[in-house]
């Protein structure tokens, strides 16, 4: 007789906290995935057989070097980098690069983890990777970002390349740090080439990578709401964070009719509930990223209310974007949510929400994207770049956008297909696992025991 399925995960849990003793995102994200995948395949033993999902959790490989740099005092300062190469069954490694002090290596493991099954989904030929460094950039000079940009690239180089392994920018990463490491990759090993996404059109940067993320999860919602015969316009959408997902998020929701009422940073959220207009939110696109200031100035200027220290989800929405890091909305958020009418939530962030929050979000029956499908968007067009820096040649905006819209709507249609049940409701997590996992595994056992 088969063990039963609660006999396999809890098996299968002691062996990932043994091997990987205190690492809790790792382990909040593999069990989040297994819960779908080990009863999936119970009764397929050629995935069970060669042991697919205990080898997908192990990283090919770790990578943990010493960053040095000096300030602009000349004081020597050390940081910690990291590069975490999980999986390329499917084509190079692929996944950003954190810049930020939580960066350790259970939050680097869970993001690559969960980086191999948004690539899969994502159609495209990459496989998963992450990384950073404990560096954080705020509050830091150019000069001292580009010397430790310049001294981290001077260890990852040995690692990455266009056929290898292929970094992007994430939280702390963006289109500055992105510049200083591709330059220094391009002074170590004097060639130009395709090493980095996210870089700078000058230098063979993509059009629309910056918006795409935050686009794809409302494309996704979208197409989730299509499914049900109804749609984004008129309806009031909580949107968390203020960096460049929820910008964008935010820009395509009010594109197609909905109406935004919140936005966040550390400080506390701000509620808009008439919804806020393209240009309020180019102020505040402008006030994050060029005057760096907190989202409460935006409260102050338009007499919006601000709700110092707290999260926005509690105020009466039909939708939500969680937008700004892990864990940023757990079960009493969600009840608040589903008690005030949301009926969809699309993950931007990358595992915004805590396992206890998803599971009332199973149990309500609420429209649940997981982030491993609702924000590939951005690796998505990164893929896309990559692509256009093979064939030295750049493609245009209207084009892209479109390529991203298709990604996405096939990202939908194969969580539906894995998720849907017989009784009409269909599970977008257990679809986005099952469907990344199937195509990643079935190349992993044409390889063979490696």
């Amino acid at each position: 007789m088969l063990p039963s399925i609660s006999e396999e995960l809890e098996k299968f849990r002691a062996g990932l906290e043994r091997r990987n003793p205190g690492e809790s995102e790792f382990h909040q994200a593999v069990m989040e995935v297994a819960g779908s995948i080990i009863p999936f395949i119970q009764d397929k033993p050629v995935y069970t057989k060669h042991r697919i999902l205990e080898r997908m959790t192990e990283p090919d490989r770790i990578i943990i070097f010493r960053v040095c740099w000096e300030d602009d005092q000349g004081r020597v300062r050390v940081n910690r980098g990291y590069r975490i190469q999980q999986n390329n069954a499917i084509g190079p490694y692929k996944g950003g690069l954190r810049f930020h002090p939580t960066v350790n290596l259970s939050v680097l493991k869970f993001l690559a983890f969960e980086q191999v099954f948004k690539n899969s989904l994502t159609g495209l030929p990459m496989g998963g990777g992450k990384g950073g460094s404990d560096f954080n950039p705020k509050d830091k000079s150019d000069h001292e970002v580009m010397r430790f940009c310049q001294s981290f690239m001077t260890e990852l180089y040995h690692h990455i390349g266009p056929d290898t392994d292929v970094p992007a920018g994430d939280i702390g990463v963006g289109q500055r740090e992105i510049g200083y490491m591709f330059g220094q990759h391009k002074r170590m090993t004097n060639e130009f080439t395709g090493v980095l996404t996210g870089k700078g059109l000058e230098y063979g940067g993509s059009l629309i990578r910056t918006e795409a993320t935050g686009y794809g999860a409302v494309y996704f919602i979208e197409d989730m709401l299509a499914e049900q015969g109804e749609q984004i316009d008129g309806r009031r959408v909580a949107i968390s964070g203020a960096g460049n997902v929820a910008q964008y998020a935010a820009e395509k929701a009010i594109q197609l009719g909905g109406k935004v009422v919140t936005l966040s940073d550390s400080s506390g959220f701000v509620y808009c509930p008439d919804g806020m207009e393209q240009e309020q939110l180019d102020w505040v696109v402008d006030l994050k990223n060029n005057r760096r200031g907190r989202i409460k100035e935006a409260a102050d200027e338009f007499g919006w209310e601000f709700h110092e220290g707290q999260r926005p989800w509690s105020v009466p929405v039909d939708l939500a974007l969680p937008c700004a890091t892990q864990n940023e909305l757990d079960a009493e958020d969600a009840k608040l949510l589903v008690k005030n009418g949301c009926i969809a939530v699309s993950e931007g962030a990358n595992m915004p929400t805590t396992q206890a929050g998803i599971d009332y979000f199973q149990a309500t029956r609420t429209l649940y994207a997981p982030s491993k499908a609702a924000n590939a968007g951005g690796v998505a067009v990164s893929g896309l770049e990559m692509s256009q820096n093979i064939a030295k040649m750049s493609w245009e905006e209207a084009h892209l956008d479109e390529r991203l819209r298709k990604i996405m709507q096939r990202i939908h249609d194969h969580c539906k297909e894995y998720g849907s049940n017989n009784n009409g409701h269909i599970d977008y997590l257990k679809g986005a696992n099952i469907a990344g996992f199937t195509k990643v595994a079935n190349a992993m056992l044409a390889y063979g025991v490696i």
